[in-house]
């Protein structure tokens, strides 16, 4: 049996809820095989390890941005404070670097390879390499129904940087190989579309009014707890939708535009479909990964907040300037409120993703989610150093609740590329190099 037919085997294993042109995935239950036949004589299903990717660009603040200290003990600076909550399961890792985005000019050259860690080249001819997110997608996605979910809340920008790189680079993280990024969802209602394989005319029908009727007769076959947790992942799902709905005539309004002669790039929130408020926009890419993850519909996921010379706008936070030139005051009280911002978006991830139980733990405590900025200081443009976060102990195989510094260390053992080789071997994909390293991060 082929690849292929491996894959499309375990996938009609799957329990699914039907209706009219759409197909739900469902969360673990522990009194009903959902995900398909036991592994073992046992009995046992083997819960699937996630890796999630969150990232920010320009830089942080660099005076608030540190962490003393070991499990509930650890102290958190200001821009850090969102994560105390969780502070037992999450990993402050400073020092780590990617050779290949130093000394090359700021923002592309420092943001194409951020997952890479590949040397980037100037001029028309994209080259770079293959992402960590997809590495690991190639390795272990082939039997889920999605490889990799790879979304942004803003639009790439073309054309080039003074620094004859690409833009392409400043916009995209994830590539599936050395010469193209991976095409990337900024809509959120087409994300959610893509969870439920909501096409064609019945996109303005209810998702869950069309699946209640197969949820009534899997719940009759549900314990009481898994008809409880069913209830609550439906209710997810409603309320989800609900925002999505609101978005969805935009993006049509869009596409018109699109067949007008008129480009995206250029047209500026929410005029070019996207939600004007980026605070749910950035919800609801979080939520669209939760729930991704714990239906098993994918284990690897992507988030780009924001991209490379951003130019989003944060008057909630009592920001005057874009993203980019505020980052160039990065010692400010309003970059600190930036910071402080992106951090919760990853916290709520992350709290979303610790509310679902599965097995003994949660989806949380079997994942490892990274919040990752290409660059240290904004103001300095310096990558010598980049901010580095995990959440999740994939399922004990990263211990959590630590601060790591390699800032002392010499320049071989602080790559950020052993620090991703260490998560590839860390989830089952056997592998003794990728970008630039050839061994492990040691103390990890």
């Amino acid at each position: 049996m082929n690849t292929e037919e491996t894959r499309m085997n375990k996938v009609s294993r799957r329990r699914w809820l039907h209706g009219a042109g759409v197909l739900a995935g469902l969360p673990w239950l522990e009194s009903i095989p959902v995900w398909g036949e036991s592994d073992d004589a046992n009995g046992d299903i083997s819960l699937p390890q996630r890796f999630g990717v969150l990232f920010m660009a320009c830089g942080i603040h660099p005076n608030h941005w540190w962490a003393k200290g070991q499990g509930d003990e650890i102290e958190l600076s200001r821009c850090l404070q969102p994560l105390d909550p969780l502070k037992s399961k999450l990993n402050v890792i400073n020092g780590l670097f990617n050779k290949n985005a130093t000394g090359v000019g700021i923002h592309p050259g420092q943001t194409g390879n951020i997952l890479s860690g590949a040397a980037l080249k100037k001029g028309a001819e994209l080259r770079g390499g293959i992402s960590i997110d997809q590495a690991i997608a190639n390795a272990i996605g082939g039997d889920d129904i999605v490889p990799s979910l790879v979304l942004g809340c803003e639009q790439p920008t073309t054309g080039y940087h003074e620094t004859n790189f690409s833009m392409a680079y400043s916009s995209h993280i994830s590539w599936q190989n050395a010469t193209s990024p991976v095409p990337m969802e900024v809509y959120p209602s087409l994300a959610f579309d893509s969870l439920f394989e909501n096409r064609g005319s019945q996109r303005n029908k209810s998702v869950l009014d069309r699946i209640l009727e197969d949820a009534k007769d899997l719940e009759r076959d549900a314990s009481a707890s898994d008809r409880a947790k069913l209830d609550e992942y439906l209710t997810s799902v409603r309320e989800i939708e609900k925002r999505v709905e609101r978005q969805r005539n935009a993006v049509e309004k869009a596409s018109d535009r699109v067949q007008e002669g008129k480009l995206v790039a250029t047209m500026k929130r929410p005029d070019n479909g996207l939600p004007e408020d980026i605070r749910e926009h950035m919800k609801l890419m979080c939520d669209i990964i939760a729930l991704a993850f714990q239906t098993h519909r994918t284990r690897i996921a992507s988030l780009l907040l924001c991209r490379d010379i951003s130019g989003l706008f944060y008057p909630f936070l009592d920001v005057s300037k874009p993203h980019h030139l505020a980052s160039h005051d990065d010692l400010s009280d309003e970059w600190e409120r930036v910071t402080t911002y992106y951090c919760s978006q990853f916290a709520y991830l992350a709290q979303r993703l610790d509310s679902m139980q599965e097995g003994n733990g949660t989806v949380l405590d079997h994942s490892c989610l990274m919040f990752v900025n290409n660059m240290w200081s904004g103001s300095k443009h310096e990558s010598t150093r980049v901010p580095l976060l995990t959440l999740g102990g994939l399922n004990g195989n990263l211990q959590t609740g630590r601060v790591l510094d390699y800032g002392d260390r010499p320049e071989s053992d602080r790559k950020l590329c052993s620090f991703y080789l260490s998560l590839m071997n860390r989830m089952g994909v056997a592998s003794t190099e990728f970008g630039d390293a050839q061994q492990q991060l040691a103390g990890l």
